[in-house]
């Protein structure tokens, strides 16, 4: 029997993300980053980079897997997943003589991963700490980012409450690993109250466990030094003005960082910048919510002339561009505010 054109498209997306994918570890002068790249070099080139205790796989792959998103993806994108050092798989403990990097290092990295490739101008995309990391990027490299896409972001210095706890969290990794208070206290982060199976009417969801299971993989030591650095972050609030870039921005209405995005909104310059809400989701809609993602995403590339893989079977070789960048494009009719369970602002938050 033939298979059928979604049928298809499955199976290619499942060949990119396990046979063909290619990884580098590249020496920059802040230290050694892990990047995978999956697709076509010749593509416009989307980076992406993860939370505190997450890489690629953890914090992406339900996007990338989406039945809907990932076709659009990896039709218009050859993607690049920059781990925060020392998050890829296998990774061995950094030793303490190597200094924690600043956030500022961290952005930096970024630009390294970019000269090494040989790439221009890039799109980006970002979840919580790996959001506040691309935004410095895109603050500091403005010629270097045509659009920047980030979820549940963080762009203020952690409040007192937040650098406590992360502080204690630093402390336990230090003193007992990954345990299950860590692991515990990171699927809050991540997820709604449903997701992590934290109320009597909701068992824990199989997102939950896949994600314990990967975070069982991860390092201690080289988790602390990533939090450690996320924790003595500043305010970019300022910067945020500056950006000459489109702006997309996802946030699940129950994410502990959902004011964090509402702040950042408000300093975004309203003609270039959108906001989706996803309803019942915690902080990582990548995995808890995919699909509530592809509407704005298909919208938002559509204004850099990029379609989904529908529409036109040509792959895009020519770079990005934001010529054809149209307001219309980011208006809550187009972003599919009618559909549940998005909710779309466009205007600025007070």
């Amino acid at each position: 029997m033939a298979e059928s054109s979604s049928d298809s498209v499955s199976v290619d997306v499942e060949r990119i993300a396990f046979g063909g994918s290619e990884e580098h570890l590249i020496n920059t002068s802040h230290g050694v980053v892990s990047v995978s790249v999956f697709g076509d070099h010749d593509k416009p080139a989307l980076i992406t980079y993860p939370d505190v205790a997450l890489n690629y796989v953890s914090c992406f792959q339900g996007l990338f897997f989406s039945p809907e998103a990932a076709p659009l993806l990896f039709h218009n994108f050859c993607i690049y997943h920059i781990c925060p050092p020392g998050h890829e798989m296998g990774a061995v403990p950094i030793s303490s003589n190597v200094p924690i990097p600043s956030v500022d290092d961290l952005a930096d990295q970024v630009a390294a991963v970019l000269n090494y490739f040989g790439l221009g101008s890039v799109m980006c995309l970002g979840v919580l700490a790996g959001a506040y990391i691309l935004t410095l990027f895109s603050i500091k490299y403005k010629e270097r980012v045509l659009g920047l896409i980030v979820v549940s972001p963080l762009c203020k210095a952690p409040s007192w409450t937040e650098w406590l706890c992360n502080k204690v969290l630093c402390n336990f990794l230090y003193f007992y690993g990954m345990c299950g208070l860590i692991k515990d206290c990171l699927l809050q982060r991540y997820f709604s109250k449903e997701i992590c199976g934290f109320t009597t009417q909701f068992p824990e969801s199989e997102i939950a466990k896949a994600c314990k299971n990967l975070l069982d993989q991860r390092q201690s030591t080289n988790v602390r030094r990533y939090l450690h650095s996320i924790n003595r972050r500043y305010d970019i609030t300022n910067g945020l003005q500056q950006l000459i870039c489109r702006t997309l921005v996802f946030v699940g209405e129950n994410s502990p960082f959902h004011c964090d995005a509402l702040h950042m909104m408000s300093k975004l310059d309203s003609r270039l910048s959108a906001l989706v809400e996803v309803q019942a989701c915690g902080s990582m809609v990548t995995e808890e919510q995919p699909d509530a993602m592809t509407i704005p995403l298909e919208y938002f590339f559509m204004g850099y002339g990029l379609y989904h893989h529908n529409q036109y079977t040509d792959s895009p070789r020519s770079p990005l561009s934001p010529c054809c960048i149209s307001p219309e494009l980011l208006s809550p009719e187009s972003l599919g505010v009618k559909l549940k369970p998005i909710k779309t602002r466009v205007s600025n938050e007070v």
